[in-house]
């Protein structure tokens, strides 16, 4: 393997670690050096690839949001959008136990990166969410149904809210109780004249 190949992937690694220790345990209680470990990184090497820990950061939510485009993209092979919107909230289900454990992984991000003082990241953070309704609501769109934004916005409401329910309470069941309720609103939203 080439040098320039090997420092892709220790960088990759180092991307994929942040997303999964930030999340864990949020920005303020992560080091560096937690993030080097779960990558099997030595910490002297971390400033290679980054200089600090908001370039981490960064790189997490830039990873949050690569796993937001694989999974709208898989969504997207789906031909109704009625079924890409069920088959989201089916995959926020399987996702019961994380969500209880640590919470939805952008949303949790957003909100510890919004009580900082310098307000920088907190933006980035939103852009991931930003993201999530305008899929969202090309899907609502796509459906035919008024207030597609409106929709959106109820549609990945509920979703952080399921997920920070079920992180407080430490309850996944709370996903799956939720995200039933959410699949039969969806179901609802569906019009008369449209098959199901």
């Amino acid at each position: 393997m080439n040098r320039r190949v090997g420092a892709s992937q220790k960088r990759q690694r180092l991307t994929s670690a942040a997303a999964r220790v930030l999340h864990e345990q949020g920005v303020e209680r992560t080091t560096l050096g937690d993030i080097a470990r779960e990558a099997d990184v030595p910490v002297g090497n971390v400033y290679y690839y980054f200089k600090t820990k908001d370039e981490l950061v960064k790189a997490a939510l830039s990873e949050h949001s690569a796993h937001l485009d694989e999974l709208t993209d898989r969504l997207d092979q789906l031909a109704d959008p009625h079924d890409r919107l069920a088959a989201l909230i089916g995959a926020w289900i399987d996702q019961r136990d994380i969500a209880a454990r640590f919470g939805c992984p952008t949303g949790t991000l957003a909100v510890e990166l919004d009580k900082r003082a310098d307000g920088i990241l907190d933006a980035e953070a939103g852009v991931v969410i930003r993201r999530l309704l305008d899929w969202a609501a090309r899907q609502f769109r796509e459906l035919g149904l008024r207030d597609p934004d409106d929709l959106a916005l109820t549609f990945v409401s509920a979703y952080q809210g399921m997920s920070l329910m079920a992180n407080a309470l430490r309850d996944p069941d709370i996903m799956t109780r939720e995200g039933t309720r959410l699949l039969r609103w969806l179901e609802s939203l569906r019009a008369p004249d449209r098959p199901s």
